[in-house]
């Protein structure tokens, strides 16, 4: 048998195993697309309810009163009476400077208004008896005339005295540094016995008043506009800004925990921010804001007559045209609603235009919802405000 003969039949099973593969092929069925199940997403109603509207504005805590204590005189700081950081009363003694030689200098100044008392006592007597004389021709003229200035010299010196004694009492009164409101005291910046005074007044430490507090903020003048309308519905004239409420937020709190009054506003508006400054007085009693903090304020209105719509302030995004919406509509496809936006009340948002109050906002799975898609609903209640 030749090589040729020897290898047909091995050509011949593969040539019938390929035509077997290419009948089973050609019997498998064709693959066909099947579109995946409408995504799902949490739906709801926008709320409809009346809102008060805000005028809001960043703002700073300062201090109500707040004085650096001084040394007014020289000498030796003698004792320091009060604790760092502490509070501390009105009237309270918090430093004491070496009292004893301002308390001489007001006994020789009180010696001296004695000494001048008992020269113009002589003074006046001999006056009188000069002028007594001379109207008996017994003394001249010349002589009533002497006794007459002196008189009038030692009842000078004796004014004079008096002044000096006042001012070494008021000396030895500064001895005693004492405060002059309720509030907290700073760190003391100077020691027992260290010499205070001598160049200058010496600063000792700070006094700080935080109960009540200040805050302070700049409103547009489109606001001053407005607010002074809501003034005049109220029948408020500007001198009664105290019965204006204003509520006040730390950056770390929710809402505007902290309530008050305007107690000022500037009385012209600054032309180059074309903003005006308010101030408002805010009760303070547990220290919660403390001078130097960055607060929110806002300042509330009159309610609207109208109804607001209010939606999640998460469902809410933002691209190249605004603010948007992603939308239900009722043939269950997902559209892209751009809107107008309006303040933030709690977790929700006013929705000034754009929206109605039928619509079916996505709340929830806004990551599966795709402008055009259809998408299968599920209702959702809104978080509270």
């Amino acid at each position: 048998m030749t090589s040729a003969a020897r290898g047909l039949p091995a050509r011949l099973m593969a040539l019938a195993l390929t035509t077997g593969l290419a009948l089973l092929v050609g019997c498998k069925k064709e693959n066909t697309y099947v579109a995946p199940p409408p995504r799902e997403v949490g739906v709801a109603h926008p709320v409809v309810r009346q809102v008060t509207p805000y005028i809001g504005a960043p703002g700073n805590t300062v201090a109500y009163n707040q004085v650096d204590l001084v040394a007014r005189i020289d000498g030796f700081v003698q004792e320091i009476d009060y604790k760092d950081g502490t509070e501390v009363k009105r009237g309270q003694t918090l430093f004491v400077i070496e009292p004893g030689p301002y308390q001489a200098k007001l006994q020789q100044a009180q010696a001296q208004l004695a000494s001048a008392q008992a020269q113009f006592t002589q003074a006046d007597a001999e006056y009188k008896r000069q002028a007594s004389l001379g109207r008996n021709d017994f003394a001249s003229q010349s002589a009533v005339d002497q006794a007459r200035a002196t008189r009038d010299s030692d009842q000078a010196n004796v004014a004079n005295q008096q002044a000096a004694v006042a001012q070494t009492d008021i000396n030895l009164g500064y001895t005693q540094v004492k405060a002059p409101f309720d509030g907290v005291v700073t760190a003391h910046l100077v020691s027992v016995g260290e010499l205070v005074g001598v160049s200058g007044p010496t600063k000792l430490a700070t006094l700080v008043q935080l109960d009540p507090i200040y805050v302070t903020f700049n409103v547009s003048e489109q606001d001053v506009l407005r607010v002074r309308a809501e003034l005049a519905k109220a029948g408020l004239t500007a001198a009664e800004l105290g019965k204006v409420p204003v509520e006040v937020g730390l950056m770390n709190e929710q809402g505007y925990p902290h309530a008050g009054t305007i107690d000022y506003a500037a009385p012209e508006v600054d032309s180059a921010t074309g903003t005006l400054q308010l101030r408002g007085v805010l009760a303070n009693p547990q220290r919660t804001l403390l001078p130097g903090y960055f607060v929110r304020v806002r300042i509330p209105q009159q309610r609207l007559a109208a109804e607001a719509l209010l939606v999640p302030d998460a469902a809410l995004g933002t691209d190249q045209a605004g603010r948007y919406l992603m939308v239900v509509n009722k043939n269950n496809v997902v559209e892209q609603r751009g809107v107008q936006t309006g303040q933030l009340d709690g977790a929700l948002r006013v929705i000034t235009s754009g929206l109605k109050p039928d619509d079916q906002v996505v709340v929830t799975g806004l990551t599966r919802a795709i402008p055009g898609e259809k998408v299968v609903t599920q209702a959702t209640a809104m978080p509270a405000s």
